[in-house]
C-alpha cells in the first residue's frame, strides 16, 4: 500500500511512522509512506489561509495550495488514490471502515488545520471525509495517524500473527474479551482456571462470553449490528 499524508506540519508524523507496528511494516515492504507539505505547493508560501468570506472566527485553508499539491502528486503516478480528508464534519471512524481501507492499494490523507477547509476541497476534489469522534482539534495531523495505524495493522502480512488482528475489539463489533498473562496469580487477584485447563472449546465459550458481557456493560448500541 501507498499512503500520502499531505499537512501543513510533516514533522509530526516522523516519529510516529517510524516506531512499532508502522514501522515494521514499511521495513517489510508492505507499506509506503509519503510526507508532503501542502505550504510547499503554495503560489503564496506564506499565506495558506485566509479569513472567512461573509465574516466568522477564525482563518480557513485556501483551496489553491491543496489542489497544487494533489496536483503535482497526481502527475507523477497513474494510480488514482482514494482521497481521504480528515474533518470533524465527516463520517466517524470505525473497524469497518479501516477494513475497508485496508483493501485499497494507494491512500491520500489530506489534513485540514485552522477553522477547516475552503468548501470547493470538498466539492473538487471527490474525497471521503473521516472523523475520528465527536470533538474538535487543532488539525487532521493526529486523525491521520489514528486512521494509518488501525489500517495499516490490518494488511495481510504486517502483524506476526494475523489472527491477533481478527480478535481484537469490533473486529465482530463486540469489545474484546478479558486478556490475562503470566503470573497465575498477582496481589489475589487469581487469572480465571477455564483459561489455563487447556480445553479449547471451554476457553472459547468463555471468550465469547465475556466479550457479550462487556459490549453489554460498555457499548450497548453495538448490541443492534450483532
Amino acid at each position: 500500500m501507498r499512503i500520502d499524508i499531505l499537512t501543513l506540519f510533516s514533522e509530526m508524523f516522523e516519529n510516529v511512522l517510524g516506531h512499532s507496528i508502522l514501522k515494521i511494516a514499511r521495513e517489510k515492504g508492505l507499506v509506503q509512506y509519503n510526507l508532503f507539505n501542502i505550504r510547499e505547493y503554495a503560489d503564496n508560501k506564506r499565506c495558506v489561509d485566509d479569513r472567512p468570506y461573509g465574516g466568522g472566527p477564525g482563518m480557513v485553508m485556501k483551496p489553491e495550495p491543496v489542489f497544487n499539491t494533489v496536483g503535482a502528486i497526481e502527475q507523477q503516478t497513474d494510480v488514482r488514490p482514494r482521497k481521504i480528508l480528515l474533518t470533524p464534519q465527516g463520517a466517524r471512524f470505525s473497524q469497518s471502515i479501516a477494513r475497508e481501507l485496508a483493501k485499497e492499494p494507494y491512500l491520500m490523507l489530506i489534513c485540514g488545520h485552522y477553522e477547516g477547509f475552503d468548501e470547493r476541497i470538498r466539492i473538487g476534489l471527490d474525497v471521503f471525509e473521516i472523523s475520528i469522534g465527536d470533538y474538535v482539534l487543532s488539525g487532521g495531523e493526529i486523525p491521520a495517524m489514528v486512521v494509518v495505524d488501525a489500517v495499516v495493522r490490518l494488511i495481510p502480512g504486517v502483524l506476526g500473527d494475523q489472527e491477533s488482528a481478527a480478535s481484537e475489539s469490533f473486529s465482530d463489533d463486540l469489545l474484546e474479551y478479558p486478556q490475562y498473562t503470566r503470573p497465575a496469580e498477582y496481589r489475589g487477584m487469581k487469572v480465571p482456571e477455564v483459561l489455563m485447563s487447556g480445553h479449547h472449546q471451554k476457553i472459547k465459550e468463555w471468550q465469547r462470553e465475556h466479550a457479550l458481557k462487556r459490549t453489554v456493560e460498555r457499548r450497548p448500541d453495538n448490541l443492534n449490528k450483532i
